[in-house]
């Protein structure tokens, strides 16, 4: 095994032992990369020579916490002080911010290795498409918008990436590119640094190739009660089992993905029940879009004002208001989504972070299901919107894949600021649910 392909947790151990060094992860990492960026495109920055003199230096001390010397991607929509920042917009082309974004901070000053700025749709939001492509059926694109992030850690390149969410930016990428990924609590990691769509719901996460290897990088974001979580029995385990309000628009391999990952929990000893969320959250996709764009309009003013003629259509109408949100609308969804806030917390335990519920976790899909092909269709955020506005932890395992290679998946959703738990509860189901090969897929009709 070359070292590139150890995961986080693997990696860590040697190079805590001294039986790998930073400089040979790194290595094996540039030479992988070299091999496969002209295939794959996740990257918009690698500079392989900054990257081996980060690595010299961190051999010179002792690691600083399990992230030491382990190989990190960074959205570029998020600033780094050492390399540019371009957004895929010509408006930042070689833009040099100076400074890096709390995110990256917490995970350089733990020791991490930032190999480079990885390939994202335009800001994070709307206009260019990512160049990045799906390493397991390059014919499909990889997710957007943390479309290089997902990539490379799918395609194994790195072993770590950050990822950003304002609808499904995040989680759907790491069902497309089989791999596990967390978005936390928003708030819970501060996304100063990091290009802003919507205060209300953007939220900084990261991908790995196992629950582990988040739950590494959550202790150098110190989620609280990461010490203490334990990984429960899955026996007894109680698992709501959501097909959401857009089931309909679930295919029939994202269909196959949850229901597989029910049958394999149940199967472990976990007591699955279906539940559907009450009538008021079927209204949360819609209060979503009127939240993002409505307060969209601020976060792309200046750029309008400033270099109007090198700022995308979709920027433009969002702050020209096209669709006509009015004050209104955003005071009925902010209220909308204060009230389902709260009324979801009490569906779970007082163990799992919630109010005294009946369940543990909930399970839905994360994503319609395969992969689109292209690259300029990124995947429907139908199955992440209404969470994202809820402010909940959200954990994306794979379950397999479909006929065409293409991986599948489910996430994990607990209360608000239940990261901890809802991790511990992930590494308890991962090795059920996350059985691999092909799945069956489930009629539509």
């Amino acid at each position: 095994m070359q070292p590139y392909e150890l995961t986080a947790s693997e990696a860590s151990a040697l190079i805590a032992d001294r039986k790998l060094s930073v400089e040979e992860l790194a290595r094996s990492t540039l030479d992988y990369i070299a091999m496969r960026e002209p295939v794959i495109r996740a990257w918009s920055h690698v500079d392989p020579d900054l990257v081996l003199r980060n690595a010299r230096e961190l051999d010179k001390t002792a690691p600083r916490s399990p992230l030491h010397g382990l190989t990190f991607g960074v959205k570029d929509v998020i600033d780094t002080f050492d390399m540019p920042t371009q957004h895929n917009s010509p408006l930042y082309v070689n833009h040099r911010p100076g400074q890096d974004a709390a995110c990256v901070a917490v995970v350089r000053h733990s020791g991490a290795l930032v190999v480079g700025k990885t390939d994202t749709v335009e800001f994070a939001s709307g206009g260019r498409r990512a160049a990045s492509r799906n390493s397991h059926n390059l014919a499909h694109t990889p997710g957007g918008s943390s479309s290089g992030s997902g990539a490379a850690v799918g395609d194994r390149q790195v072993q770590l990436a950050f990822g950003t969410q304002t609808g499904g930016s995040h989680i759907r990428p790491a069902a497309f590119n089989g791999i596990y990924g967390i978005k936390p609590t928003h708030g819970i990691v501060s996304r100063e640094g990091a290009k802003m769509y919507s205060h209300t719901l953007d939220t900084i996460g990261w991908y790995g190739r196992s629950v582990a290897d988040l739950k590494l990088v959550g202790g150098a974001f110190r989620l609280p009660g990461l010490d203490g979580a334990q990984a429960p029995s899955l026996r007894g385990l109680r698992v709501a089992l959501c097909r959401g309000p857009n089931w309909e628009a679930a295919d029939a391999w994202g269909r196959a993905a949850l229901m597989e990952a029910g049958k394999r929990l149940e199967a472990a000893g976990a007591k699955v029940t279906e539940f559907d969320l009450s009538a008021p959250f079927d209204g949360l996709d819609a209060a979503q879009q009127i939240v993002m764009r409505g307060e969209g309009r601020a976060a792309f003013l200046p750029d309008y004002l400033g270099r109007h003629h090198l700022l995308h259509q979709d920027f433009r109408d969002m702050v020209e208001n096209q669709r006509e949100i009015t004050p209104a609308q955003l005071t009925d969804a902010y209220d909308l989504a204060a009230r389902c806030r709260a009324e979801f917390d009490t569906l779970f335990a007082a163990g799992s972070g919630g109010r005294g519920g009946q369940f543990d976790v909930l399970m839905t899909p994360p994503s319609p299901g395969e992969a689109p092909e292209g690259l300029q269709d990124t995947g429907n955020p139908a199955f992440n919107s209404m969470w994202t506005l809820l402010h909940v932890p959200c954990v994306g395992i794979p379950v397999g894949k479909s006929e065409r290679s293409l991986p599948l998946g489910i996430q994990l959703i607990g209360p608000r600021f239940s990261d901890a738990q809802l991790l511990a509860i992930a590494a308890a189901c991962a090795p059920a649910i996350h059985a691999g090969g092909r799945l069956d897929p489930i009629s539509l009709g």
